[in-house]
């Protein structure tokens, strides 16, 4: 009983915020120190990958690809990436401080490596960000895959008269042996987004403007929200997101990576 009340307060903060929005904010709190020396590490790495590339990379869209030490499922992810219909894309694998595999030689194709681990998702990908030019970004992590015209569906809402900045399609979430566990589908809706994380990057394709950056904080997999959540949350707010119900992204539920849970964790008693 007394436990119950206890609860009450917190109960009531989840209806009225939503549990991901209050947990994000003790993220910030607690992990504010990590997203400094971070922020620090990726203007020094953008800067240093630019003068190594030259001329920046640039297409209609830029594809960032973060990678770590899956060399086999890396190269099908390129693949699936230079394999997309749409054709004015330049593609950038950022590996996280473990060294690159052998990739497919292709002129869209860009890879470099942060000179040393963070295991900070955000800043591997915000890397990418810094170093290409484009109207469009997409992402797309190093153990999924998208159909071949993911881009394709993408652009044609995002190019029409009076288009989203930004658009997500439906993911077809994959178990490792291969089979279908379901596809999730979901409109964009902020006030949800606060209570369910529904939202993942692999399906996003937005407009590039000052608010595509990610959060710079060190989540490890215990920690939610995912930055996924918070970039497309945080971009809503000031632009105009639309979800597309096509399932055009092939979505690993991989115990060792973190998957997007769509679950609240359990109270605590």
């Amino acid at each position: 009983m007394m436990r119950r009340i206890a609860r009450a307060p917190w109960e009531l903060l989840k209806q009225t915020f939503g549990w991901l929005v209050l947990f994000e904010a003790r993220n910030k709190v607690l992990l504010a120190p990590t997203a400094l020396r971070l922020r620090r590490f990726e203007d020094a790495e953008a800067h240093r990958l630019a003068a190594d590339l030259g001329e920046p990379p640039a297409a209609l869209v830029a594809t960032v690809i973060p990678t770590h030490r899956r060399p086999e499922a890396l190269r099908a992810a390129v693949r699936s990436a230079l394999d997309q219909t749409v054709t004015d894309q330049v593609v950038v694998v950022v590996d996280d401080g473990a060294g690159l595999p052998e990739l497919p030689d292709d002129p869209r194709l860009f890879a470099v490596s942060l000179a040393r681990n963070t295991a900070t998702a955000g800043v591997v990908r915000n890397v990418g960000i810094r170093l290409t030019r484009s109207r469009y970004v997409a992402f797309l992590d190093d153990d999924n895959l998208w159909e071949p015209d993911h881009l394709e569906q993408a652009l044609a809402t995002l190019e029409a008269p009076e288009g989203p900045d930004a658009v997500y399609t439906a993911l077809r979430r994959v178990l490792p042996d291969g089979t279908d566990r379901d596809v999730l589908s979901v409109s964009f809706d902020r006030r949800r987004a606060a209570h369910e994380a529904f939202l993942d990057t692999n399906a996003f394709v937005a407009r590039r403007n000052r608010s595509l950056y990610f959060s710079r904080l060190r989540r490890t997999p215990e920690v939610l929200p995912r930055e996924d959540w918070e970039l497309i949350r945080r971009y809503g707010r000031r632009h105009e997101v639309r979800h597309l119900p096509r399932a055009t992204v092939r979505y690993l539920v991989n115990p060792d990576s973190f998957w997007t849970a769509w679950e609240s964790p359990a109270p605590r008693d």
